[in-house]
């Protein structure tokens, strides 16, 4: 479902083994509904949880699991469960939209919220709010923020995690640009990135072109 690529930033050769944009037929055909100017707000957020639903089984696929027995009506069977607790962290607000779509597939992972808005003349994030408990209650930690234009969000959440506890932590999107993963790369070497599309460029105010506009706007009907 996913590959890792080559772009360019600012023509330079970008290549990392730890992004992995999908190529997925469904993927592309929301992303392409999901840019459309066209499209309103309730559709907006139902292809984003459509995205995020498909995007996160990719990025779920190494989660740890243990060997489980349960009876079905006909006899016993063996099988799994996950091996260790997964937690959410949407980054407000735009990753709220893809909140429910994870709990769908993991109803048993805790969430919590990391708030953290632009500075419009230095592009750099200033937290205002953070909830995470004392001590890290999970291994596994799935950042989820739809845009990944410069990084800069990406990467404060996930230092975050870290200084929190958190052993494991991935990026999923739905866009990015090259300058945003290059930042969180350069950051954290260690992190997967999965978005369902790598797109050209930022523009001067930071924006990822052509990307979709303000996601958390598009999806609320704000502006």
């Amino acid at each position: 479902m996913g590959r890792g690529v080559e772009a360019h930033d600012r023509g330079g050769p970008l290549s990392t083994a730890q992004l992995h944009v999908s190529t997925h037929p469904l993927v592309r055909e929301k992303v392409t509904r999901l840019r459309d100017e066209r499209t309103k707000p309730q559709q907006f957020r139902a292809l984003v949880g459509e995205l995020a639903t498909l995007l996160l089984y990719e990025a779920t696929t190494d989660l740890p699991v243990e060997a489980a027995e349960v009876k079905t009506p006909l006899a016993n069977a063996k099988g799994a469960r996950l091996a260790e607790p997964v937690g959410l962290v949407p980054v407000l607000r735009a990753g709220i939209g893809m909140v429910e779509a994870a709990l769908e597939l993991m109803p048993e992972a805790q969430v919590w919220h990391i708030g953290l808005f632009r500075d419009e003349r230095t592009l750099r994030p200033i937290e205002y709010y953070n909830k995470l408990p004392s001590e890290a209650t999970v291994a596994v930690c799935l950042v989820l923020d739809p845009m990944l234009a410069t990084g800069g969000s990406a990467v404060a959440t996930i230092d975050i995690l870290k200084k929190w506890g958190a052993k494991r932590v991935k990026y999923v999107g739905l866009i990015a640009a090259p300058e945003g993963v290059l930042a969180l790369s350069t950051a954290h070497p260690d992190v997967p990135i999965h978005v369902a599309a790598l797109d050209e460029r930022l523009n001067e105010k930071g924006y990822i072109v052509p990307g979709l506009g303000d996601a958390g706007d598009r999806q609320f009907g704000t502006r």
